[in-house]
C-alpha cells in the first residue's frame, strides 16, 4: 500500500509545473465553492427555519432582503485570498493581483450586504406606528449612498493594493467638485431634516401645491422627491427641497381637528329687504327656530320705541324687525340645531360688504366630519334648505339676468 502512495506521489510530482498550479487552482476553486453552497444551504436554511419559529418580525425582514445570501457571496473570496498562496507556480506578483481581486470581490459582498441591511432595517422601521409621522426613507437612501462610497474605495483601495486612508484623502481634496456633483443631494437631504423635524408633511397627507398641480394624498417621501396621488388618480413629483422653498398648504390640521369648515354665501337681492308687518312677526313665532328671537327682539324693541321722546313718533324713527335679520336669526338656530355641525367650532351667519350682486350673506361654520364626500354632503343639504326658505321671508336671492329675463322684458315692452 505504501510502494502504491509513493508511486502515485511521484508520478503526481513528476508532471509538468503547469499541471500542478492548474490542478491547485481547480482545488481552490471548487473548495470556494464548495464552502459558499454548504454556507447557503445550511447556515442560511438553518437561520431560515429559526426565523420562522419566531414571532419577531426583523428576522423574516433580514432573510427576505436577502442580507445573509449577500454575506455568503464573500465566502468563495476568503477561501482565495487565504488559499491562493499555497498555489504553486503562480508567482508572487499574480498571487497578489488574485489575492486583491479576492479582497476587492469581499468588499463588494459586504457593501451589498449593509446595503440589504439597510433596507431590513427600514422595512422594519415602516411596520411601527411612528413610521407614519417620522418617515426615514431619505435617511435610509442617504445612508445608501455613504455606504456605497465607502464600499466603492475599499473596492478601489483593494485592486490598487493601496490603504482606503489614501483615496480618502485624495477625496477631500475633492470636496469642491463633490458639492457641485451632489448639490442636489445634499438640498433634499437638509430638507429632509427639516421636513421631518419640524413634522411638516407625512406620508397620508393631503397637501395642495399649486404651482407644481399637486392636489392630493402624499404617497411617498423619499430623499428627493415627494410623491403626490392627485384627486384624478395622476402622480405629481415634487423635489424633496421645494417644499422647504416654496410655500404649500397641508390640510392635515384640519383631518385631525374633527371638523372641516363651510364657508360660502348666497346673495340676496337688495329690493327685497324691508320691514315685517305685525302680522307677519306674529307668524314667525310659530317657527319653532324664531320663538325665543321673536320674544326677546319684542321686548327690546319695545323698550326702545317706549322711550323715545315722542311716543306718537312717525314709523321712521322706531326700530323695527327686518325680514333680512329675522332670516339671518333662524339661520343661526338652525346650523345651531343642525346634528351634523360641529358644536365646539366658530359659528357665524355674518352679512358682507353689499355690492353689485347684492347683500351676501355668509354662512361660516364646521361640520362634525371631515370625510370629503359626507362634508359636501352636508353643504350641499344646508345650502338646499336655505335657498328653499328664502321665499319664506319676503326675499329674492340675486340672479345676473338670463335670457328668461330677457325675453320676458322684450314682452312687457312690446305690450
Amino acid at each position: 500500500m505504501n510502494e502504491a502512495f509513493d508511486s502515485l506521489t511521484g508520478w503526481f510530482f513528476g508532471l509538468p509545473q503547469l499541471v500542478h498550479t492548474l490542478g491547485a487552482a481547480a482545488v481552490l476553486v471548487f473548495a470556494g465553492m464548495l464552502l459558499h453552497l454548504l454556507a447557503k444551504r445550511r447556515m442560511v436554511g438553518l437561520l431560515s427555519r429559526l426565523a420562522g419559529r419566531t414571532s419577531q418580525q426583523w428576522d423574516d425582514m433580514i432573510l427576505e432582503h436577502g442580507v445573509l445570501d449577500r454575506l455568503v457571496q464573500g465566502v468563495p473570496a476568503l477561501v482565495v485570498y487565504f488559499g491562493i498562496a499555497h498555489v504553486p507556480g503562480l508567482g508572487d506578483s499574480l498571487s497578489r493581483i488574485v489575492a486583491n481581486v479576492a479582497m476587492a470581490w469581499l468588499a463588494l459582498a459586504v457593501t451589498l450586504a449593509v446595503g440589504a441591511l439597510l433596507n431590513a432595517g427600514s422595512a422594519i422601521y415602516e411596520t411601527w406606528p411612528v413610521a407614519r409621522d417620522r418617515p426615514i426613507k431619505g435617511f435610509v437612501q442617504v445612508a445608501h449612498i455613504a455606504v456605497y462610497i465607502l464600499g466603492a474605495v475599499f473596492v478601489i483601495s483593494a485592486l490598487m493594493a493601496r490603504s482606503p486612508v489614501v483615496l480618502l484623502t485624495g477625496f477631500g481634496a475633492m470636496t469642491a467638485i463633490l458639492l457641485l456633483v451632489f448639490r442636489d443631494t445634499i438640498l433634499s437631504l437638509v430638507a429632509s431634516i427639516q421636513l421631518t423635524t419640524l413634522d411638516m408633511v407625512r406620508v397620508g397627507d393631503w397637501i395642495e401645491m399649486p404651482q407644481y398641480d399637486a392636489d392630493g394624498d402624499v404617497v411617498d417621501i423619499a430623499l428627493h422627491t415627494i410623491r403626490v396621488q392627485n384627486w384624478d388618480k395622476t402622480i405629481t413629483t415634487i423635489p424633496t427641497h421645494k417644499l422647504i422653498s416654496e410655500s404649500f398648504r397641508n390640510w392635515r390640521g384640519m383631518q385631525d381637528s374633527g371638523g372641516r369648515r363651510i364657508k360660502r354665501s348666497i346673495h340676496i337681492d337688495a329690493s327685497s329687504v324691508r320691514f315685517l308687518t305685525d302680522d307677519e312677526v306674529d307668524r314667525f313665532t310659530r317657527f319653532a327656530l324664531l320663538r325665543d328671537y321673536i320674544q326677546r327682539k319684542r321686548g327690546e324693541l319695545a323698550a326702545y320705541n317706549a322711550a323715545l321722546e315722542e311716543p306718537e313718533t312717525a314709523n321712521v324713527n322706531l326700530r323695527r324687525l327686518t325680514n333680512l335679520g329675522t332670516f339671518r336669526a333662524y339661520l343661526w338656530n338652525y346650523l345651531q340645531n343642525h346634528p351634523q355641525i360641529h358644536r365646539g367650532m366658530t359659528l357665524l351667519v355674518r352679512q358682507l360688504q353689499p355690492g353689485e350682486k347684492g347683500i351676501p350673506i355668509e354662512i361660516y361654520c364646521f361640520t362634525s366630519t371631515t370625510e370629503w364626500a359626507v362634508y359636501e354632503g352636508i353643504q350641499a343639504d344646508i345650502f338646499d334648505h336655505v335657498l328653499a326658505q328664502c321665499g319664506e321671508f319676503g326675499l329674492s336671492v340675486f340672479q345676473a339676468p338670463s335670457g328668461t329675463d330677457v325675453t320676458a322684458l322684450r314682452g312687457s315692452v312690446g305690450s
